[in-house]
C-alpha cells in the first residue's frame, strides 16, 4: 500500500510541475552538479546566471527548504541522506530535477 502512494504522489507531483512549466520552458543552459550530492554543496548553473530562486521538496511533496541564491552554490549541509526533487526558477523559465543526498 504504501509503494501506492508513493506511485500516486509522483504522478501527481509531476502532473503539477508539468502544468506550471507549460508556459515557461526549460532553463537554458540549466546544469545542476554534483548529483548524488555528497558533500552538502550543490552547483546550478545556466546560461544567464542570473538569481534563483529554489525550492525543494521531499518524496511526500513536503518542502523542505526554500532560498534564493545570486551565485551558484547552494548549501544542502542541513537536508538528511534521501531523495528530493529541487525547482530552480529563474526569470520567467523554471526548471525541475531529481536531487539524491547522500
Amino acid at each position: 500500500m504504501k509503494h501506492l502512494y508513493t506511485l500516486f504522489f509522483f504522478f501527481l507531483v509531476t502532473a503539477s510541475f508539468g502544468q506550471q512549466a507549460a508556459g515557461k520552458g526549460d532553463i537554458e543552459g540549466f546544469k545542476i552538479y554534483p548529483n548524488p550530492v555528497t558533500e552538502g554543496r550543490v552547483y546550478i548553473l545556466t546560461a544567464s546566471n542570473q538569481p534563483k530562486k529554489i525550492r525543494v521538496f521531499d518524496v511526500l511533496g513536503t518542502p523542505v527548504l526554500e532560498t534564493t541564491i545570486l551565485g551558484r552554490e547552494l548549501n544542502l549541509a542541513g537536508l538528511a541522506a534521501g531523495v528530493y526533487l529541487i525547482q530552480v526558477f529563474e526569470k520567467d523559465k523554471v526548471a525541475t530535477r531529481k536531487l539524491i543526498v547522500k
